[in-house]
């Protein structure tokens, strides 16, 4: 389901919004990720899936763990086009770096 169809709190900065932007991703199949790096995205996984576990959003992608933060401090956005979202925060699996990863989703859904 799109954000645009869910109700969403407005501020984007906010606890709330981020807790409701995770439950919405969660359990999304995803084709592929690619992490941004100076202004280039670079493939870093195929096959996964978007999910929460322990108060934390995880990235799953080529039977790893690509990304794990805690859902506080994601910022998510869906891609206009709908097939996939874009994912910023302090990743937990790599030493707390900010990182931006783009998940793209197997299936569109409306």
């Amino acid at each position: 389901m799109s954000i645009f169809k869910r109700k969403l709190p407005k501020n984007e900065n906010s606890t709330a919004y981020r807790i409701q932007m995770a439950k919405t991703l969660d359990g999304r199949a995803i084709k592929y990720c690619t992490e941004r790096k100076d202004d280039v995205d670079l493939v870093i996984g195929r096959a996964g899936s978007l999910t929460i576990r322990d108060g934390e959003f995880l990235v799953f992608s080529s039977g790893d763990i690509v990304m794990r933060a805690k859902i506080e401090d994601l910022k998510a956005s869906e891609l206009l086009s709908l097939e996939g979202v874009i994912l910023t925060a302090p990743d937990l699996e790599h030493g707390c770096a900010e990182r931006t990863i783009i998940a793209y989703y197997t299936y569109y859904r409306k």
